[in-house]
């Protein structure tokens, strides 16, 4: 593939960053603000065709198979690197000059984990010290929040019950403790003594119910595991939002989890979250009216949990346009003025930066008609937002003069065979399917993205994002 850049002119550097200059990396994204950029620069041009294997370190024995598809991003933290492996999803220590594992922690959880949405090793874990004692956090597929001694391995009980934090539990709804749909694959995030908590859902494209659990966000102290706050991705009675949800449909529509990671201003104090689509990633006509805080960027206090901002980038979504990944914080120059800015790639390769304090956007962001379908029952919005910058980055909609056209022939049946499909520009709606056609709606960029879960990163030495 090839690699897609959006260039910003930056004027400062995260403070954060000076964690990673000796090598180090203690949040998933190499910073709370997910630059996840390291000034490094022993492997370069000249050596890297005589890099050698120092050591390996294989999972296969940390569950009952072994692990088929392994994303997790190691910590290193003090010469050691910490990582969720194998299909039971153990933490491991590792020394990181090594690789001998100093210790392994692994939790057997019968047919709640079997049941699980998010299974197998996850994308990681959390670091948090205070400077005295130092913590692994990191949930299970069960969805249970665990803490454990970052030297040692063994389990912190002074934390939960036990060392444990169910997160079925005091979640503001009732969960089936065995085959709810709820867990999470992502890491969780720790900054000024603060553990947020997202949620994810069972993959699919054809949920079988209008109803699912909803995937609330929840901040824990880091020392004791009290619940501290939780936010509502779908408002209740009262809230800012409820009436974006039509027709009573807050009340059984579940989803909108955040099940990518999240990014920290710990000077602001401030979190910053990007939301799922709710139940029903092509069919929405259960849920009418925009629904917030679907498909949408929000800024949260980071030690109460209250909104400060949002902002939606897709209005009642039938497209399965998920926020997918990490918000990027850093600072930019725009006319001379510094702006503390966020900047969050998505799966229609928008860029949207917005000023990380206020939620406005740095550059207009236009509402434009778009079609509206004829699905029977369906709710359509009709407009969505446009950033007018940065362009976007990869292409956008299917046309006939994106066809392959290497041979007049290959043209013409590429012509033909996307004749039997709905195409158009970026929010063509999906249609219902039929044997004369159209079959379906092809749609680019696709579920995928643009940008999925891998997310982007900042280089500061070459203003590209």
């Amino acid at each position: 593939m090839g690699k897609l850049c959006v260039r910003l002119l930056i004027a400062g550097l995260s403070i954060s960053l000076a964690v990673a200059a000796d090598g180090e990396w203690r949040t998933y994204g190499g910073d709370l603000g997910n630059m996840r950029y390291s000034p490094l620069d022993q492997i370069n041009a000249a050596n890297f065709s005589k890099l050698e294997v120092a050591w390996r370190f294989k999972t296969d024995a940390l569950g009952p198979r072994p692990e088929f598809y392994f994303q997790s991003t190691p910590l290193m933290v003090r010469g050691r690197l910490y990582s969720t492996a194998g299909s039971r999803r153990a933490v491991v220590a590792l020394d990181a000059a090594t690789g001998e594992m100093l210790w392994m922690h692994s939790e057997h959880e019968g047919k709640r984990g079997e049941m699980a949405p998010r299974q197998l090793s996850g994308r990681g874990l959390a670091y948090w010290t205070d400077g005295k004692e130092e913590r692994i956090l990191y949930v299970t597929p069960g969805y249970r929040l665990i803490a454990l001694n970052a030297q040692t391995g063994a389990i912190v009980t002074g934390f939960g019950r036990g060392g444990v934090v169910d997160l079925k539990q005091d979640f503001d709804q009732e969960i089936d403790l065995i085959n709810g749909d709820v867990g999470l694959h992502a890491t969780p995030i720790v900054a000024k003594n603060v553990v947020i908590v997202g949620a994810a859902h069972l993959s699919g494209m054809g949920p079988v119910s209008r109803k699912n659990v909803k995937g609330y966000v929840r901040g824990f102290d880091a020392r004791t595991g009290k619940r501290l706050w939780t936010f509502h991705t779908i408002p209740r009675p009262g809230e800012f939002g409820i009436d974006t949800w039509e027709q009573d449909s807050w009340s059984y529509t579940g989803n909108t989890g955040v099940w990518g990671q999240m990014s920290v201003d710990e000077e602001l104090g401030m979190v910053y979250l990007g939301v799922e689509i709710p139940t029903g990633d092509y069919y929405g006509g259960h849920r009418p009216g925009n629904g917030l805080f679907g498909e949408s960027l929000v800024a949260l206090d980071l030690q109460t949990g209250k909104r400060k901002w949002h902002y939606q980038f897709i209005h009642h979504g039938i497209w399965d346009m998920d926020v997918p990944c990490a918000p990027i914080l850093t600072n930019i120059t725009v006319n001379g003025r510094i702006i503390k800015a966020v900047a969050q790639p998505t799966k229609q390769s928008f860029l949207y930066v917005f000023d990380r304090v206020t939620g406005q956007p740095i550059w207009p962001i236009a509402e434009r008609p778009v079609e509206k379908g004829d699905v029977p029952g369906e709710w359509y919005s009709p407009t969505q937002p446009f950033p007018t910058k940065p362009p976007a980055y990869h292409s956008q909609g299917v046309s006939i003069d994106r066809l392959i056209d290497f041979t007049p022939q290959l043209r013409a049946e590429a012509e033909k065979l996307v004749s039997r499909y709905k195409i158009g520009p970026l929010f063509t709606p999906p249609v219902v399917s039929k044997l004369e056609g159209p079959l379906g709606t092809i749609v680019s960029p696709g579920t995928s993205g643009g940008t999925n879960w891998p997310g982007g990163s900042y280089d500061p030495a070459t203003n590209i994002v």
